[in-house]
């Protein structure tokens, strides 16, 4: 049984305020402790709260939280902020459906100032509170925390251009590990770890403050370091350009401070003391250290940026155990068919935006790394980038989430579509991602997609069909994109050829009569499994666009109902597609929708999910049987 009895004393930030400050490297200890317990019972994020744990405590400590706003970047690092702030007895729920969710959500503590999932959001945000206090004349405070990896991404640079011009009360505290979910890329991470920005105005008073007593006993030292720093700031008054050298972040308006020390919590809580009492834009970097205290998730944070579940180590030295995965999931079925691909054909290069393992890149950059770009995150820049390539001839393929595709839309239409340009979308985590939650569901893609012109969308419903389909849309002169779910499929054999199939054209798996079950993708299995009760026939439809015009019509004259299955908003989806068909056609019979209806889908278990979004074949039988009562 865990030791953690500080821990145990506090209910809400205000117990952690009554702490005295000498307690607090313990309460970090037993925090770190209780973490390691948590996380290694559920799975969850794990290396990113390892690596912010004195942070929250500090921040909480300083802040007069929920007056003050915490708010914090992607949010996967939130859980220790969950734990001090009366969610310790439901953190055996994270991630799980009706528990808690594993990133800030608004409506699950008032405490969560911002909900978030995707990147680079934080610092507009708690501006846009900053703003909003002065407007309502309260004197709260906002705080935005970042990541180093987050900062590269444009939004992030936009807010801290507008902050700097702002008078508002405002602090953006950068935690600087080096380390998105994979190592950062790109100019600016390399600035940062250069030391460029870390000036010598912060070292010197790095070596004032923490070093105090070794320069007592050496006094030739410090009169070294006193002049050093007073020669220093006489060379910055010489010129402005020198001045505003020793400081990116000084260039957009913040008082900087740093480097520090973001593992040290009684330096934290001095300086974020002072930083509170100041007025305007203030800029705080600290360096951590992502996985901090638990050996294997130091050595490998990208390894342990996630975990399944695993038993608890006994201390903060032992050892997880992974589980083996059956079948390959269709994240792998892509990365495999992406190196294929690549042998085949010199000009095919692949982008990510700083997803290259969960994307499935990691054997592509080792086979090819000359013809793989991670861009960061960045993913505006990765379709305009993409679309630069395909101009002089080479061929990109931008392996993506779906979530993370809606941030480059505007590029997908202007820069991509309305030039046609052969730009391949593989699009990961299509449907329902489970655990992760509506931040990073992927049920718009279909609808967003299909009216972007010149655009062919493809829909895979198993493993064998992914690559098929990946072969057949690489192999197009315009844009295309194939959406694959999260996860394994139903363990077809794969085929290592780059065949391709008609573009445009479907097939029939099943032949049964008066319901025709028009399915797309992952919804296929289940529509296979619900024909063996209605005797239906199963359409699978590879396409969303183009649709298969002649297959539609041929199954409206030869049934007498229509069911659309897919694993997307039924708004504007794939099901929409058919019923237009039909219109177009006049063939119109009485039709069902089955998707993602008009809600935000939780977090939990996939299958959970889908059963009660009545997708499951359970749950679709029942719903097909009650319809056609009413027809």
């Amino acid at each position: 049984m865990m030791n953690t009895p500080i821990l145990d004393s506090i209910q809400l930030p205000h117990n952690l305020r009554d702490l005295p400050l000498e307690q607090l490297p313990q309460l970090a200890s037993e925090l770190r402790t209780f973490l390691l317990d948590s996380v290694g019972k559920t799975g969850g994020h794990f290396a990113s709260n390892l690596g912010v744990i004195e942070l929250t405590i500090a921040l909480h400590y300083v802040y007069n939280t929920p007056i003050d706003h915490l708010v914090w970047d992607v949010g996967h690092q939130s859980y220790p902020h969950k734990i001090l702030t009366g969610r310790k007895n439901r953190m055996s729920s994270i991630r799980q459906y009706g528990g808690l969710a594993g990133f800030p959500k608004r409506s699950e503590s008032q405490y969560d100032d911002f909900g978030v999932g995707h990147s680079s959001t934080s610092i507009g945000a708690a501006l846009g509170m900053a703003v909003a206090d002065k407007l309502l004349g309260n004197d709260a405070r906002s705080v935005a925390i970042i990541g180093d990896g987050a900062m590269t991404a444009g939004q992030a640079f936009e807010a801290l251009n507008c902050a700097g011009d702002m008078d508002a009360n405002l602090l953006v505290i950068l935690n600087d590990n080096e380390m998105s979910i994979s190592p950062n890329v790109g100019a600016l991470p390399k600035y940062l770890a250069s030391h460029v920005m870390r000036d010598m105005r912060g070292m010197l008073h790095e070596i004032k403050q923490h070093s105090n007593k070794v320069l007592d006993k050496l006094p030739a030292v410090k009169e070294i370091a006193e002049k050093a720093e007073t020669k220093f700031k006489a060379i910055a008054n010489e010129g402005s350009h020198i001045k505003q050298s020793l400081s990116l972040f000084e260039n957009f308006g913040f008082d900087y401070t740093g480097a520090v020390n973001g593992h040290d919590v009684i330096q934290l809580v001095e300086i974020l003391r002072e930083l509170r009492n100041r007025k305007g834009a203030q800029l705080l970097h600290i360096i951590t250290k992502k996985g901090h205290g638990y050996k294997l998730a130091e050595n490998d944070p990208v390894k342990y940026h996630a975990i399944g579940k695993t038993p608890t180590p006994e201390n903060i030295s032992g050892s997880l155990k992974t589980a083996n995965k059956p079948k390959p999931t269709y994240t792998q079925i892509f990365g495999q068919w992406l190196c294929d691909q690549a042998a085949a054909d010199e000009k095919l290069v692949a982008i990510t935006p700083a997803m290259r393992e969960g994307s499935g890149l990691v054997e592509f950059e080792q086979q090819f790394p000359t013809r793989y770009f991670d861009v960061g995150i960045a993913e505006q820049h990765a379709i305009t980038f993409a679309a630069g390539l395909a101009c002089q001839g080479v061929k990109p393929v931008v392996a993506i989430y779906s979530t993370f595709l809606q941030r480059g839309y505007d590029q997908l239409l202007h820069d991509v579509a309305l030039q046609n340009l052969p730009v391949l979308f593989a699009i990961d985590r299509a449907g329902i991602v489970g655990a992760d939650g509506p931040t990073h569901a992927g049920a718009y893609d279909l609808s967003y997609l299909r009216c972007v012109p010149n655009m062919v969308i493809a829909t895979p419903s198993d493993e064998n069909e992914c690559r098929l389909l990946l072969s057949t849309c690489y192999q197009l002169n315009q844009p295309s994109a194939v959406r694959y779910p999260r996860g394994s499929g139903c363990g077809a054999e794969v085929s290592g050829s780059l065949k391709t199939v008609e573009l445009g054209k479907g097939v029939i798996r099943k032949q049964g009569e008066k319901i025709a079950l028009v399915a797309f993708g992952s919804m296929v299995q289940p529509a296979l499994r619900v024909a063996e009760t209605l005797n239906a026939t199963v359409a699978d439809m590879r396409f969303v666009k183009p649709i298969d015009v002649d297959l539609i019509r041929q199954l409206a004259q030869t049934h007498d109902f229509i069911v659309c299955l897919e694993e997307n908003a039924e708004m504007g989806g794939a099901g929409s597609a058919v019923l237009e068909t039909m219109a177009q056609q006049g063939c119109l019979k009485p039709t069902l929708l089955c998707g993602i209806p008009d809600v935000v889908t939780e977090h939990g278990d996939s299958a959970k999910i889908l059963d009660n979004l009545d997708l499951s074949a359970e749950k679709l039988l029942v719903k097909i049987q009650n319809w056609q009562k009413l027809n």
